[in-house]
């Protein structure tokens, strides 16, 4: 394959796994408006948002399922168009069901991308710099969500709808962008397969239904999936971060839309610690290299470390100084400003920094641990039944800590119930953590055959050919 392909391929296929986490980024921080034009409360929408993730979910399995036996670039291309599509719909939906209709089609779309996306990237790269690159899958769907979370809070401050036809413009580019992607073999980043390769072979082994209980009952894979049960049940309740922020803004004496955007600024910024995820990545890399438990314990470092900062963070008032008649960009400006003149903004950047930063080790190492685990035509279905039950947490998290708003309203105004709800929800990073370490145990053993099983598979192969 010509480099100058390859690196296209890896590009376009990292960014566009970007975008299905824009797309999930846009309602959060317009549950407000949202919920007003449409005349529903704010639980309705967030509700539309944990069935979106869970439905992404539930059909990622399929979707890659079927990448694992045919080709993978159609199958995004088809993804692709179907979320944008279902974006475009949301942004014409006059009412609350047909609001909802239309995110429900845009996430049938997205649970294409992710899947079907990692196991393509997993095929284009050694195990040896793994981390690193998963990290930059995992950093572009942070990005995603960062960007989601902007355009949703900046564009659509005023008008809610722009930001979801913007970007499904976005989405009939992307599914023309993967057209001069190249055919990735399976296996081809594998050392124990260069052989067959270099021989003009072909590593031709797909997954069947008999292969699923041992799949399932591996180890480490029973480890990577049931950590994000818990994992994304905290992750899932940050989303109403944004929200806390508004309520502060509010609390201050702000009207709603100038509230919005100082939220939503204030979220973006505090999230630019997930960009440390590369570091998590290289720590794995490196870490693996001397002991195959290493990828296993960054993670479970990282997230158990991460709770004390996120709380912290929580409960730092905000101060932020704005005229009367700011736009956005005023706004913007001055929420810019108080980082610098406001001791505790500056305080507040920092927590969140070094929160996510340890928190986002979490994303590369579990990327590269279920690709050095699984066989290379396993990877795209286990990311898949990992990715669901990501979705499963992530939505009742979404969910259930709105439940926890509601009821701490009752003794707390915001927007103290937010910052103790959210708060509250940290307590299960400590399982996610803990399973981290499991999977350290067990990692081990589970590569070695992956490695035995690949070796004896190239010499069939090449004694063939």
């Amino acid at each position: 394959m010509h480099r100058v392909h390859r690196l296209y391929t890896v590009v376009v296929f990292v960014i566009l796994a970007s975008l299905d986490n824009v797309a999930a980024g846009l309602v959060p921080p317009l549950y407000s408006p949202i919920s007003a034009d449409l005349g529903v409360p704010e639980a309705a929408i967030a509700a539309v948002t944990a069935t979106g993730f869970l439905v992404s979910a539930v059909v990622a399995v399929g979707w890659a399922y079927a990448g694992d036996h045919f080709n993978r670039r159609w199958l995004l291309m088809a993804g692709t168009t179907i979320w944008a599509a279902g974006t475009f719909g949301t942004a014409q939906a006059q009412s609350y069901p047909a609001f909802f209709a239309g995110q429900l089609v845009a996430a049938v779309g997205l649970g294409a991308v992710g899947s079907v996306g990692f196991s393509v990237v997993s095929d284009l790269i050694s195990p040896r710099r793994r981390g690193l690159i998963m990290s930059l899958f995992g950093l572009s769907q942070g990005v995603g969500t960062l960007a989601g979370t902007l355009m949703g809070g900046v564009l659509g401050a005023a008008d809610w709808r722009r930001p979801f036809t913007l970007l499904a413009v976005i989405g009939v580019a992307a599914t023309v962008a993967y057209l001069p992607t190249a055919s990735i073999r399976r296996g081809q980043s594998e050392p124990a397969l260069q052989e067959v390769f270099e021989a003009g072979g072909e590593y031709d082994y797909r997954i069947s239904r008999a292969d699923l209980p041992r799949i399932l009952s591996r180890r480490t894979n029973v480890w990577l999936v049931f950590q994000g049960l818990t994992a994304q049940l905290t992750f899932g309740s940050l989303v109403w971060l944004p929200r806390l922020l508004q309520a502060k803004a509010e609390a201050q004496g702000y009207p709603q839309e100038t509230a919005i955007v100082v939220g939503t600024i204030f979220a973006t910024i505090f999230q630019l610690g997930g960009a440390l995820s590369i570091i998590g990545g290289l720590l794995g890399d490196r870490l693996q290299r001397r002991t195959p438990r290493g990828r296993a314990l960054v993670a479970a470092v990282g997230v158990l470390a991460g709770i004390p900062f996120y709380v912290f963070l929580f409960f730092l008032p905000l101060r932020v100084d704005i005229a009367a008649d700011a736009g956005a960009g005023g706004v913007t400006t001055s929420v810019l400003r108080s980082l610098v003149t406001e001791p505790l903004m500056g305080l507040s950047a920092l927590m969140a920094l070094v929160a996510l930063a340890l928190t986002s080790a979490n994303s590369p190492n579990w990327f590269a641990l279920i690709a050095d685990v699984n066989l290379p035509e396993h990877r795209g279905t286990v990311y898949s039944v990992g990715n669901l039950a990501n979705g499963v947490g992530r939505a009742a998290g979404n969910s259930l800590v709105g439940v926890t708003f509601s009821a701490l309203s009752r003794a707390l105004p915001p927007p103290w119930n937010y910052a103790t709800g959210l708060a509250l929800f940290q307590i299960f990073f400590i399982p996610t953590g803990v399973m981290y370490w499991l999977a350290s145990k067990t990692a081990p053993k589970d590569i070695a055959e992956v490695d035995h099983v690949l070796h004896e598979r190239a010499e069939e192969r090449v004694s063939l050919a």
